[in-house]
Parts: C-alpha cells; sequence; structure tokens
C-alpha cells in the first residue's frame, strides 16, 4: 500500500533576518516556534503517513525533534534550498507514492489546503498552492526601457507543492545532471514538460524573510484565532 510523505524545509541561513533571530524557523511565533506550527497543521490533517525534516545545525536539530510529526527522519540540508530538497527526497522509504514539500518558513498553511492538495495531485500528478498577482509588474529590460506583463496570467508561488514520488525525483535529477539553481520545485517540474495545477489561496500565506514578516504573521495568526 502507498503511502505520502511530507518534506518539511527548515534549513535555511536566515541571512535576511538580519540579525534580529538567529534563526527565524526557531523563532517564536504565538505560544510556539515557526516551525511548529506547519509541522502540527500537516499531523493533524491526516494526509501524510512519513516526514523528511531538513536542519541546519545541531542545536536546530535538537529544537525541532521536539515539535517533529511522527515518523520522521532529518536529514541536514545544503548550501541552496535545492540542495535540502534533494537529500530529503533521496531519504524516503520505497512506499512513498506521493510527496508534500514545504518551506517551514510559511507557518500558516491550513488543513483544508493540504487535503485540497492531496486530492489534486493524486489525479495531476503536480499542483502547487498560489496566489494570483494583483500588482501591476514590469520587467526592466536595460537602459531604463519597461514592458508590462499581463497580470491575469501571472501567480506568485506558495508552498505546500505536491508531487508523485517518480516525477519529482526524475525533476530533480535533470535539475542536477543538468547543473541548473531553481528557486521552487515546480521549476524542476518545468523541466519535464509536465504540466503543474495551481490552487489557488484565497487566505494570506506569506513567508518569513525580513524582520517585518514577525509582527505580520503574529497579526495574522491572532485573526484566525478570535
Amino acid at each position: 500500500m502507498s503511502r505520502t510523505a511530507a518534506i518539511l524545509l527548515a534549513a535555511g541561513s536566515s541571512r535576511r533576518m538580519e540579525g534580529s533571530v538567529t534563526d527565524k524557523i526557531l523563532a517564536p511565533l504565538g505560544d510556539k516556534p515557526v516551525f511548529a506550527h506547519s509541522a502540527a497543521t500537516f499531523f493533524r490533517s491526516g494526509v501524510v503517513d512519513f516526514f523528511v525534516v531538513t536542519y541546519r545545525d545541531q542545536h536546530q536539530l535538537v529544537e525541532l525533534s521536539a515539535y517533529a510529526p511522527t515518523p520522521a527522519v532529518f536529514v541536514p540540508g545544503g548550501a541552496e534550498r535545492q540542495d535540502s530538497v534533494a537529500a530529503a527526497l533521496a531519504e524516503l522509504p520505497d512506499d512513498i507514492s506521493h510527496v508534500f514539500i514545504h518551506d517551514c518558513a510559511r507557518p500558516l498553511v491550513r488543513e483544508e489546503q493540504l487535503l485540497a492538495l492531496y486530492k489534486i495531485v493524486r489525479r495531476e500528478g503536480a499542483v502547487v498552492l498560489a496566489h494570483r498577482v494583483t500588482d501591476t509588474i514590469k520587467e526592466h529590460r536595460g537602459e531604463g526601457r519597461l514592458r508590462t506583463l499581463d497580470r491575469r496570467r501571472l501567480w506568485a508561488m506558495e508552498t505546500p507543492q505536491v508531487f508523485d514520488r517518480k516525477l519529482i525525483c526524475r525533476a530533480y535529477a535533470r535539475v542536477a545532471a543538468r547543473q541548473l539553481t531553481i528557486t521552487d520545485d515546480a521549476s524542476a517540474v518545468e523541466l519535464l514538460h509536465h504540466p503543474v495545477a495551481l490552487l489557488e489561496n484565497p487566505h494570506p500565506n506569506p513567508k518569513l524573510t525580513t524582520p517585518a514578516d514577525l509582527p505580520y504573521l503574529e497579526f495574522l495568526l491572532n485573526g484566525l484565532k478570535a
């Protein structure tokens, strides 16, 4: 019988936090660390049978262990996000059929979204949580020349991103073979010319990146509890 796994990415460097916290994944948010919010949501959803958690150092490993769902394995993260994902994929048991990949710096993912993503991935093989771009986006083409992009066709990618296990492993093998740099997992699947479904997210799901993001996340979290 096949199972579903979740790769919980926690090995980021936190460089853009400008020293306000040493590790954004362990920063307090509400009554627990940022990591614990995603971990708890995945566990409550019941859609995942196995977890792989990437970590950046031994101190973080100890802290993450207290909040990680079970069963889980812990994998040292790589120099870049894609290296961490590749290392985590290599640790999946053979009976895993689908894989959620989630940046734990997005702590506000919802259970109903995980359930919807799981339903779609079984049909489509690849799906990402995303939201429509509402700003006017322009491409800078040098020497002051701009080109306005059609925002009706633009989507901002979020996580989780969910894939058929064989598909995402083939995609990451292609990335490695071509020595490419990618910033999300859908980019790897695009190399195989496989379609990627979009699940529109009507709720804020921001990524903790800079110091200003923490109070915003706290505000959103308090709204969920109200």
